[in-house]
């Protein structure tokens, strides 16, 4: 085709009017990029985003939160700080991260009260905590601390000690230290006072605990802790006997209970290799406690509780948890033979805890029973959903229920262990080297023999 004048200025035209429109598309991709953000984890621990327990906390907090951390200018540990603190500002924006040296800034460093190399200080509504990571930052000791300055309720949880309880600082199996220690790291603080000094119950408690006592309480112990109650106090009680409450009958009558003799016997349990008189539970009532709870919990040797809502003392009550619906309340002996009768015992589902909830003054009181003081044991507590409705149980009756939420977890670690020596070691190199250098060779001698038998047929 032959070219004149005219035809080379079309085509330098379009040619040009080409290179506007790709620069164009461009600029707008640029700014479209700029101004909205899309991202998608596809790591299998999903390890650069935030579980779904943390991002509910972040949800309900409604204030900004300042993030100081005091590290030396080291780009790579500064780097490291921001993609972590990145994961909490895709779900809240208004969370600042600011750097201060303590090297170049000794006097802030101190003033904040820094003591570690690397600390970071959190700051929310003019409550600060401190974080000090012990090799790496963790997402659960971060959304701890979250909930700990999120927290309105400062008031101690009081345990009743002196009678055989299960103890919240306890280290034996049957104790619930490890429970307590949970609920510390979540701004909790504890006390057990003692009622046979104490004129009273202390009032500015946020509940009392009561957690299977194995002795007779006094009478003068049984008054107070009914006089706790008459005026408005929370409390969380834990039954392991239904038949012997140790003195307490005058409270389980307060409030209405009927403790049902016998104990749950669950034989679906023998599948998870568990003994059939540990019950496990994933039916739960409507109650602010178990709202989207769907975790399977356990309750080793758990006790029929039931109680009717009273119009004489205003008690509104909900069925909180629901065991062995397969299974059977057994009147009889449990032993390796047991069966079920249908003339002496009572089928499944079987109610095992259920919240009171009255109002009182200007203020709401709160009490949950359980029929089981096991599921919150150092023994089991890692078990299924135990920690988490346990933790559930305690911010609804603290007056937290914005609290109440599935806890995050640890995320599995993906690190590959290389075996130091042996065989396992030899074998692990040759996988390793085999994946990474033999094989990329080997491909891409195959290419270009295909390439060069092409290239000559």
């Amino acid at each position: 085709m032959k070219t004149n004048r005219k035809l080379r200025f079309q085509l330098f035209m379009q040619n040009s009017f080409f290179v506007v429109l790709f620069l164009a598309l461009v600029f707008l991709l640029g700014f479209l990029a700029y101004q909205y953000h899309a991202s998608r984890d596809v790591t299998q621990s999903s390890r650069n985003t935030l579980t779904e327990g943390s991002a509910n906390i972040l949800k309900q907090m409604d204030g900004p939160i300042n993030i100081t951390a005091y590290v030396v200018k080291d780009n790579d540990t500064r780097k490291y700080i921001n993609k972590f603190v990145e994961r909490y500002q895709r779900v809240k924006p208004d969370i600042h991260l600011s750097f201060v040296s303590p090297t170049e800034e000794p006097k802030a460093t101190q003033d904040a009260g820094v003591k570690a190399e690397l600390e970071l200080v959190v700051e929310y509504k003019q409550r600060t905590e401190h974080i000090v990571p012990p090799q790496a930052f963790i997402e659960q000791d971060m959304t701890n601390l979250l909930v700990r300055l999120s927290r309105t309720n400062q008031n101690a949880i009081m345990f009743l000690d002196g009678h055989g309880e299960r103890s919240l600082i306890g280290v034996k199996n049957h104790d619930l230290g490890d429970f307590g220690r949970h609920l510390e790291k979540k701004g909790f603080k504890l006390s057990n006072p003692d009622l046979l000094t104490e004129p009273e119950v202390p009032g500015n408690g946020s509940m009392l605990v009561v957690a299977s006592p194995a002795v007779d309480l006094t009478e003068v112990e049984v008054n107070k802790i009914k006089l706790y109650l008459e005026k408005g106090g929370n409390l969380l009680w834990l039954i392991d006997d239904e038949i012997n409450l140790h003195g307490l009958q005058p409270i389980a009558e307060y409030l209405g209970l009927q403790l049902t003799p016998g104990m749950v016997v669950d034989l679906s349990a023998t599948r998870y290799g568990a003994d059939a008189k540990v019950a496990f539970a994933n039916q739960y009532g409507e109650h602010a406690i178990t709202k989207n709870f769907m975790l399977r919990t356990l309750f080793p040797e758990a006790r029929m509780v039931h109680a009717e809502s009273s119009y004489d003392n205003g008690w509104r009550v909900s069925n909180l948890v629901e065991v062995a619906p397969n299974g059977w309340l057994e009147t009889g002996k449990v032993d390796n033979n047991v069966s079920f009768d249908s003339k002496k015992d009572l089928p499944g589902p079987i109610n095992v805890a259920v919240a009171l909830e009255r109002k009182y003054a200007e203020k709401g009181q709160r009490v949950v029973v359980v029929g089981n003081g096991n599921f919150l044991a150092n023994t089991f507590l890692s078990n299924g959903g135990n920690l988490d409705l346990g933790l559930n149980v305690v911010n609804w009756l603290a007056g937290d229920d914005k609290l109440i939420t599935i806890q995050p977890k640890p995320l599995k670690d993906v690190n590959i262990v290389i075996p130091s020596e042996g065989w396992s070691n030899l074998l692990a190199q040759f996988v390793f080297i085999g994946f990474s250098r033999i094989l990329p060779v080997i491909l891409i001698v195959i290419g270009f023999v295909i390439w060069w038998r092409r290239r000559k047929a």
